[in-house]
């Protein structure tokens, strides 16, 4: 009898151990923060994928992402070149803030999302380009391992393939545990020389002109008179992002393969606008009638300040957290918002006393508001043009005051075509206040490293 309690009590015991167990088990799943897979393209347009607009774009996994996630269409990027854009998104402040350019000489005491990511216990990654700093060896900026790869050594395949197989195989060896991931590309960016193998997957393609914006004709024009031929060029373009593409999808398989997609957050979208045909370089000139990313109705691309060259495609997706095949064309958000979000996000607290964008996350899970604080954008040059955006107005200030401001109602003028300001002269006497009480608070003058 005695022996039978024992028993009985013992096995009430070790179930009893079990459950605790079991319950213990499932809290640590639960506590544990979601992954982060950043993929970020190179001077891809906005209107460059098919979820997107484009007439001829082969994008299938792109689209599909969208149809899983949430495709915003007010999206912007901190920098309209590669430097400042990523400068903003790494620190959460303005890249004019930076006195000294940091691609240069790096973001000097700035805490950068990987440094508060890898103290919350993240893995932290970074594959493929990184034009951030000087120093790009493990560590810098809290990122565990950096590989700086630039482009594929089978080219067919397309120029990321090495840079996205590095990733996947980060992502493999650190599935146990959280992890965050930057994968820039470098795709679309100057030049594009696509291998036959992916160029041939359009060579149906004919342009016809009417299926794009007017916005994209002067580009057209530019490829003409450099001696190229619309169709060919359109080709090579279309299939550099179709390998984008392609890669994509190896992330995404290799994430599902990995049991990781429910709690697995992927975000891809683009540094900035498209880059011209003819682009101006240290007092020489550099020519590529391939370059034909498209930018939409949007005026202006890479190194403008107009939507073209601010405004990008942004597609994030987390099951059953960010609301599947919605289109957000209501909230306007930024990079600058991106350290401040994933910080919420990863359940972070303590974050730099000065930031530049705000938490949100709540837009991202699908709610609706206004931001609460303005965009802005200045390169790092003294008496460069700025220009904000606040609700539905873009403004754009003449530069050192020479000319007329530029003020665009982008609830009714996309293209930034009818410039409003004689009419609006209380918004403007409003928004030029607040822009340049920003501009106040920059340096009074910046250094690159060919100055020293």
């Amino acid at each position: 009898m005695n022996r039978l309690l024992l028993s009985f009590t013992s096995q009430v015991l070790l179930a009893f151990l079990l459950v605790i167990a079991l319950s213990a088990g499932t809290q640590a799943a639960d506590d544990r923060p979601p992954n982060v897979v950043f993929m970020f393209a190179d001077d891809l347009g906005y209107g460059d994928l098919g979820c997107y607009g484009h007439p001829y774009a082969k994008t299938p996994v792109l689209d599909q992402l969208a149809n899983e996630g949430t495709r915003f269409t007010q999206f912007y990027v901190t920098g309209v070149t590669c430097n400042p854009s990523r400068t903003g998104l790494m620190t959460g402040l303005f890249p004019a803030r930076f006195p000294k350019y940091a691609a240069d000489f790096g973001f000097g005491d700035r805490l950068t999302i990987t440094e508060l990511l890898r103290k919350r216990g993240y893995r932290t990654g970074h594959f493929g380009k990184w034009h951030i700093g000087p120093d790009d060896s493990d560590g810098t900026y809290g990122i565990d391992t950096v590989k700086t790869i630039g482009k594929s050594r089978d080219r067919s395949a397309g120029r990321d393939t090495d840079l996205y197989s590095a990733a996947i195989e980060f992502i493999r060896e650190n599935r146990d545990e959280p992890f965050y991931v930057n994968v820039w590309g470098h795709a679309t960016h100057f030049p594009v020389n696509t291998p036959a193998e992916l160029a041939g997957q359009f060579k149906d393609v004919t342009v016809d002109r009417e299926d794009f914006s007017q916005a994209m004709q002067h580009k057209f024009d530019e490829c003409l008179k450099i001696g190229g031929d619309l169709d060919e060029s359109m080709r090579q373009y279309l299939g550099d992002v179709y390998q984008i593409d392609l890669n994509v999808g190896r992330i995404l398989e290799a994430i599902d393969d990995l049991g990781l997609r429910d709690n697995t957050i992927i975000v891809f979208s683009s540094d900035h606008g498209p880059a011209p045909v003819i682009l101006g370089k240290k007092g020489t000139r550099e020519f590529s009638n391939n370059m034909l990313g498209y930018a939409g109705k949007f005026r202006g691309g890479k190194h403008s300040q107009y939507e073209g060259g601010t405004r990008v495609p942004f597609i994030v997706r987390w099951p059953d957290k960010v609301k599947a095949g919605r289109v957000d064309t209501t909230n306007v958000c930024s990079f600058i918002d991106w350290l401040p979000t994933v910080c919420s996000i990863a359940g972070i607290e303590e974050l730099p006393s000065q930031l530049d964008g705000e938490d949100i996350s709540d837009i991202w899970f699908g709610g609706d508001r206004q931001r609460t604080k303005p965009l802005f954008w200045k390169s790092s040059a003294t008496g460069s043009t700025p220009a904000m955006r606040f609700g539905k107005w873009k403004l754009h200030l003449p530069r050192k005051q020479r000319g007329v401001p530029e003020l665009y109602d982008l609830s009714l003028d996309l293209s930034e075509g009818n410039n409003v300001a004689e009419a609006h002269s209380e918004v403007i006497d409003r928004l030029r206040k607040s822009l340049q009480a920003w501009v106040a608070e920059l340096p009074a003058n910046y250094k690159k490293a060919r100055e020293k």
